[in-house]
């Protein structure tokens, strides 16, 4: 059994970071790893046209200026070959490899109350003896697949945007596609010209901006590398984390034909400026219902056939309350005549055959499925390893009532063990690269400042917790966010819905995080 100060899960962004911050601090650390190379999402997620929708010198890390001015990005939004490239590049230029266990995933940890130390366990038979656990297992690492009746049924090839296999050939074939969330938008224009036919089957369509991505000159180049400093304070402190700031003003008291002139003109500046347009499109329903009266107007242009427009311009929800997604050929794919659009509220699937999916009014032949049908966010991969605390406490149990951490960090009855970007944290309502570097820091700072005070054992209070899951709840409830049903949602064992990431701003969050370090850890309890 392996003794160390930390054991961290997950080798992408966040755990990267991690063990470099912990090996500068002095700490002994490991990641385990459960692919075969660094990444995390991106190493996982390579299916055709993957693709961040955040402009890659915005969605890089900020921790080393030499880093920052070594690293050349090639296009405004990186498509996943290029990050895995960079966070390959980060894991060399910082021997990162020999601190890292790959294929190797984390089963089960358990909390030894009279050590006071996490014993680990993998699928490997490997066993560590750690003082510290921290879970950088990413916030969109669980992939979903849907419950359909006689899927083991079908003799071709079942594929998820988070598992792909490159080794499929879908060239001139018959495809059934599951899903046009933000990976299913990416896949279905990436593929559309490939097949021979093409089935998309929608649930909830989401609304998506064109993407303008251009290459980024030289002088582009010298000109983010020259603004570095005073972009990421930006990003710092912003209530999105990105370089841009919401535009003042309201879009209820705009002149119309003005504000249907800034609507227009955000429609293709970036994947969020549609949402940070007015600043108050995400509070107030009156302005939201205005943006999203144009943004269905637009999409309505932009689709060809009135009854695929029909099936895939977004209703009963307001813009922003779902993942705004970004696009690059999804609307001209689903324009195309070889593809045909099912709304499955409207044709429920009632099996899967050998080579066809039926509906109830009709039978979709298939070579291939492709599901691009999300992940359990937030926590899945969390609930995947049995945790087990304090008087034998299981996460999976704990949060049968609702997703719930302390600042999204730490969980009550789980001594010694941090979630970066963990549920009531900004996380995915964020430019998450900048999430992570806060949580990374805050941690490593937390286990020194224990270290130098002799302390072993730190835990979040119950009371603490409580309470802060209250005010994120009550804070979600004051935007539109709570007002779609999004995997933002986390389920309870009754049903009832728990909003998962805090939106009261990535820069007070920051604020906040900084004054429970300043106050002695207040609301942990520490021995």
């Amino acid at each position: 059994m392996k003794k160390l100060d930390a054991l961290v899960v997950g080798a992408g962004f966040a755990g990267l970071y991690m063990l470099h911050k912990l090996r500068q601090d002095g700490f002994t650390a490991q990641v385990v790893e459960a692919g075969s190379g660094v990444g995390g999402t991106w190493f996982w997620n390579r299916y055709p046209g993957a693709r961040c929708d955040i402009p890659s010198v915005q969605y890089s890390y900020s921790f080393d200026s030499e880093l920052e001015q070594e690293w050349t990005w090639k296009e405004r939004y990186s498509a996943q070959p290029e990050i895995l490239e960079y966070l390959d590049h980060v894991a060399d230029r910082y021997a990162l490899r020999d601190g890292i266990l790959f294929e190797t995933r984390v089963t089960a940890a358990q909390w030894n109350e009279e050590s006071r130390r996490w014993t680990v366990a993998t699928d490997t038979g490997t066993t560590f003896d750690v003082q510290h656990l921290i879970l950088a297992t990413g916030a969109l690492s669980d992939p979903k697949l849907p419950d359909l009746p006689g899927l083991e049924n079908f003799t071709g090839p079942i594929l998820h945007t988070a598992k792909w296999d490159a080794s499929v050939d879908l060239t001139g074939k018959r495809v059934c596609h599951f899903g046009i969330g933000s990976s299913g938008i990416q896949t279905v224009a990436a593929i559309a010209n490939q097949v021979g036919e093409l089935t998309v089957f929608s649930r909830t369509p989401s609304f998506a901006v064109p993407c303008s991505n251009p290459l980024l000159s030289a002088e582009d180049s010298a000109a983010a590398k020259a603004g570095y400093p005073a972009m990421r304070e930006i990003m710092r402190h912003s209530a999105l984390s990105f370089a841009t700031l919401p535009k003042s003003g309201s879009a209820k008291e705009c002149d119309p034909a003005e504000r249907e002139q800034r609507l227009e003109g955000a429609w293709t500046e970036s994947t969020f400026s549609l949402l940070m347009e007015f600043d108050d499109l995400l509070f107030d329903d009156e302005s939201n219902a205005l943006a999203t009266d144009f943004a269905r107007r637009r999409l309505a242009r932009t689709i060809a056939d009135p009854e695929k427009a029909r099936k895939l311009i977004p209703q009963g929800y307001p813009l922003g309350s779902r993942r705004l997604c970004t696009e690059i050929g999804f609307y001209d794919a689903m324009n195309g005549e070889h593809v045909a659009l099912v709304d499955v509220r409207e044709e429920p699937v009632v099996q899967i055959t050998a080579d066809s999916v039926d509906t109830a009014q009709g039978s979709y032949p298939a070579d291939a499925i492709i599901f691009a049908t999300g992940f359990d966010a937030c926590v899945g991969a969390i609930k995947a390893i049995n945790i087990t605390g304090r008087g034998g406490q299981q996460i999976a149990n704990e949060w049968a009532d609702g997703p719930r951490a302390y600042l999204g960090l730490a969980v009550a009855g789980f001594p010694n063990m941090f979630t970066i970007t963990g549920p009531g944290s900004p996380s995915v309502l964020s430019n998450v690269v900048v999430s992570i570097e806060q949580h990374v820091e805050w941690i490593a700072r937390c286990l020194s400042d224990m270290r130098a005070q002799g302390q072993s054992v730190i835990e979040a209070d119950p009371c603490a917790e409580q309470a802060w899951m209250q005010h994120a709840h009550e804070v979600a409830h004051m935007t539109v966010f709570p007002r779609a049903n999004s995997w933002y949602q986390g389920r309870t064992a009754d049903g009832r819905e728990v909003f998962m990431p805090y939106v009261g701003g990535v820069g007070a969050y920051r604020a906040k995080c900084d004054a429970v370090r300043d106050a002695g850890y207040e609301g942990f309890l520490l021995g």
